[in-house]
């Protein structure tokens, strides 16, 4: 385990960053799997470690949401195993300097009071940045429905990309896994679809952890906006996936079910002369995705409590969506109690992938 666990000194305190984007049962594969995180808070404890365990869904960031995240998602069992689940449900402002898309941010106070930071993210597709894995596991630091606020202000999916990236660099977490034992597809990353995958992946740099996860699902690199973004920002080699050429012939899957997202190639990158700014940006009018509620919706006005842009009312007994509000944040998408919304894929998106 890329050096296992050698650095746990007897004393630490050590928060774990989990996946518990949502009141899911650990089988619908939308969280990290509760027994993989009780079997890392047993080797923790086993060093004299302290563990703190926890996450900050799209949910307000409530004693009562977290109680139901917590009993729902099974993570109760890293309580048995000598582990405390998060009950800090404070946070405060810190500044970084050095951000790109962002100098400073909510915080959610419960990761200042550890020694260091494991993110223990799960693998799945995601509706605006294609995959989710260790990078995007790390915007569960702003805590609760504030979440929406910062789609809405990033709400490019460059800038937002770089948000993501930001992040990373601030928190700097001493080990990342990746639960890829049962990952999900398609409508992720809360509705998808769930499929056996058997990994469990471990590094200790978030960026290239997901670069080797695009490549075991056979995404293209510059089809996920944060890992064009590091790659950009210096934090990945200019190597690209070859490096995981074995592991991906190894472990790969051809058939991956991707959310529909946009291709974040076509997001203007630094160094692009202005002629091709304005033909990506031309393309990526054409070929972006949008949410679209299907005829199960419900009419539960989840999304329209959770839509930053105040973009979704309900019209006779379904979501509606101004398009000239939306932002395309996917946050309707992804906090979809019922799975009714979807990631649609535009015409040319379509015509140009047949």
């Amino acid at each position: 385990m890329t050096g296992g666990l050698d650095w746990v000194k007897p004393g630490m305190c050590i928060g774990v960053k989990l996946n518990l984007c949502s009141a899911r049962k650990p089988e619908h594969a939308a969280t990290t799997h509760p027994v993989m995180a009780a079997e890392l808070t047993k080797l923790l404890v086993e060093r004299g470690a302290e563990v703190i365990l926890g996450d900050s869904p799209g949910e307000p960031f409530t004693p009562a949401m977290l109680k139901l995240v917590y009993n729902t998602t099974g993570v109760r069992l890293c309580e048995e195993a000598g582990g405390k689940l998060n009950d800090n449900f404070s946070h405060h402002t810190v500044t970084f300097p050095k951000g790109k898309s962002v100098k400073q941010f909510e915080y959610c106070s419960w990761l200042s009071e550890c020694d260091a930071i494991i993110s223990f993210c799960k693998l799945k597709s995601h509706g605006l940045m294609g995959m989710t894995a260790a990078v995007k596991n790390l915007y569960g630091v702003i805590p609760g429905t504030m979440k929406s606020e910062y789609h809405f202000m990033h709400r490019d999916p460059a800038d937002f990309a770089d948000l993501l990236i930001d992040l990373n660099e601030y928190v700097k977490p001493v080990l990342c896994l990746c639960d890829a034992v049962e990952i999900m597809e398609g409508n992720g990353p809360t509705q998808g679809t769930p499929r056996h995958l058997g990994l469990l992946i471990a590094g200790k740099s978030s960026y290239e952890m997901d670069r080797l996860c695009a490549a075991i699902l056979n995404i293209p690199e510059d089809e996920i906006p944060y890992i064009t973004a590091a790659r950009r920002r210096g934090f990945l080699s200019a190597a690209g996936t070859a490096d995981y050429a074995l592991e991906a012939a190894k472990y790969g899957i051809d058939d991956f079910v991707r959310s529909g997202a946009t291709a974040g190639w076509f997001s203007p990158a630094d160094g692009d002369k202005f002629v091709k700014k304005l033909l990506k940006k031309g393309l990526y009018v054409l070929m972006r995705s949008k949410p679209e509620p299907d005829d199960s919706c419900t009419a539960c006005g989840h999304c329209v409590r959770g839509c930053p842009a105040k973009a979704i009312d309900i019209v006779k007994g379904k979501a509606r969506i101004d398009r000239r509000k939306c932002v395309r944040c996917f946050c309707c998408q992804e906090f979809c109690p019922s799975g009714a919304m979807k990631v649609k894929r535009s015409l040319v998106a379509r015509l140009a992938s047949k």
